[in-house]
């Protein structure tokens, strides 16, 4: 048996799975300190299902803490951004195009250092060591816990990173670090951008990891636990310490696995409503359609794996009102307050809810209280629902041929009739809860993005390695290497560079280890 758990902004999901079939569910609103959601809806299906802790073998966690932490500016660390770049690499230093209120929360702290490699794993200049003993003793002097460093290519070529690595933790034992070849692929402002965020959350990772297992531990839950990745697969406890950033659009990525599951169909739109948000995006073989841009977090450009999904700020608990002759739903919801804001529930807050209680589309709180709502601002809110939704779709659909689309999540009842350009409209068993879903079912993964010049290795060799790299990866986060398979892979000739170049990014999936 497994435990599978969302937490969004409105709602805390959690779910309970033998085998295939989910036993027991629960919805709560999210609390203030996500933490005791997560008990209070683990509580709840515990007692519901009647199953004794000691059956649970695995719990799996979606979490917005990291994401919102960025968005918010809070809990952030400040951080030592160290390129390894010199003497070229230095036009535009590390936090260029922050905004600068991040910016300022992390420090400021930069530093430009001697090294990098050329596209083919040439060195650029070689390491300066003494440099590097410089910038250790004065982010000692500083008293900073947490660095970040990035080289050019070095998802080529690691050496000089861990080196430099090596090197700063002789002078400061317990720094935390980390390294931009284990996170972002190739772009160098990027990946050193995502470097820089995941050293900030380092700290706060710990943290929650710790609570996550403090809250199982009170409910005598003795199971290890996973956090959701970006991409559908999940990472162990000790790695999502390491590395938090790739926790960022789990949410989404959860959805859309659980309305696959739940719906068993693998090539499909999903429109996923929930209680701020709703989040629109394409099924591939059963996984969520990567982006193919850098992803924006808190205003900063990114370029590791995330999921290429459409987000509408509109959901189950978005404010509706009319301005100017017209109806406005959303951006700004009363969140998790919804119970206790919105019309139905004795609130005086018309909210997305009370529109579709008063329509009939479902029956939530006291339906007499939304009664005498104006016909007119009900219908023309589920119109623009409904007109929202349909652009959304077409918007990331790849052609203009019909699909099925599944919607879930609990906000999902705002759909009122079929959207246009779908096949098949499917409302799978248990879609108010896909997102949870996604998280007990997740899968462990690994991915390497690398570059080879095909003039000094044969195109077998460097896909091999790079098939060996990605397993060595899924394993490390926690995958049973007898288990672990290869899911995608893509070959990319980049023509415009020397050596017959080629950029070969491999993704390995496998079940958990037991």
């Amino acid at each position: 048996m497994r435990i599978g758990i969302d937490v969004g902004g409105t709602n805390t999901d959690a779910v309970l799975m033998d085998g295939v079939e989910v036993v027991a569910w629960h919805k709560t609103p999210t609390t203030p300190d996500i933490t005791s959601g997560i008990t209070a809806a683990l509580k709840a299906i515990l007692t519901e299902s009647k199953a004794p802790p000691a059956a649970i073998q695995t719990v799996m966690i979606g979490t917005t803490h990291f994401v919102n932490a960025v968005i918010e500016r809070r809990w952030l660390t400040p951080v030592a951004a160290i390129r390894l770049c010199l003497p070229s690499g230095k036009a535009l230093p590390p936090m260029v195009d922050w905004p600068d209120d991040l910016r300022d929360a992390l420090g400021h702290h930069v530093f430009l250092a001697h090294g990098g490699h050329e596209f083919d794993g040439r060195e650029i200049a070689s390491l300066d060591e003494a440099e590097l003993r410089g910038i250790a003793a004065e982010v000692r002097r500083r008293q900073i816990g947490s660095v970040a460093i990035s080289a050019v290519f070095s998802p080529v070529n690691p050496q000089f990173e861990e080196r430099a690595a090596s090197i700063l933790r002789e002078t400061i034992p317990h720094l935390s670090i980390t390294l931009s070849h284990d996170i972002g692929r190739m772009g160098l402002l990027e990946r050193e951008n995502t470097a820089i965020l995941n050293a900030a959350l380092r700290e706060l990772a710990g943290r929650i990891a710790a609570s996550f297992e403090q809250a199982l531990g009170e409910l005598r839950i003795d199971a290890p636990f996973y956090l959701s990745q970006n991409d559908g697969t999940l990472m162990n406890a000790d790695y999502a310490a390491k590395y938090p950033v790739f926790t960022f659009a789990s949410g989404p990525t959860n959805s859309m696995r659980g309305a696959a599951f739940l719906s068993g169909v693998k090539e499909a739109m999903v429109v996923d409503v929930g209680g701020t948000c709703t989040d629109v995006g394409m099924l591939a073989q059963g996984f969520p359609r990567e982006t193919s841009v850098a992803g924006e977090i808190g205003g900063v450009r990114t370029n590791f794996r995330m999921p290429d999904v459409l987000s509408l700020g509109m959901g189950g608990s978005s404010l509706v009102r009319r301005e100017n002759g017209g109806v406005h739903i959303g951006p700004h919801s009363v969140g998790y307050e919804l119970e206790t804001k919105a019309l139905v529930f004795g609130g005086d807050t018309l909210t997305a809810t009370d529109v579709a209680v008063a329509h009939g589309l479902a029956r939530i709180g006291n339906p007499a209280a939304v009664q005498s709502l104006d016909r007119r601002l009900v219908c023309e809110s589920l119109s623009l629902i409904q007109e929202r939704v349909e652009t959304a779709v077409d918007r990331m659909k790849t052609s203009d041929e019909p699909m099925p689309v599944i919607t879930v999540g609990g906000g999902s009842i705002l759909i009122s009739r079929p959207v246009r350009g779908s096949v098949e409209m499917i409302k799978p068993p248990h879609f108010a809860v896909a997102n949870a879903v996604g998280a007990a079912i997740a899968l462990i993964g690994g991915e390497v993005d690398r570059v080879y010049a095909l003039e000094k290795i044969s195109r077998e060799m460097a896909l091999a390695e790079s098939r060996e790299e990605a397993v060595r990866k899924a394993v490390a986060a926690g995958a049973d290497p007898m288990s672990v398979q290869i899911r995608d892979i893509e070959e990319v000739p980049l023509t415009y560079l020397p050596g017959n170049a080629v950029r070969l990014r491999v993704k390995a999936v496998g079940e958990l280890a037991a």
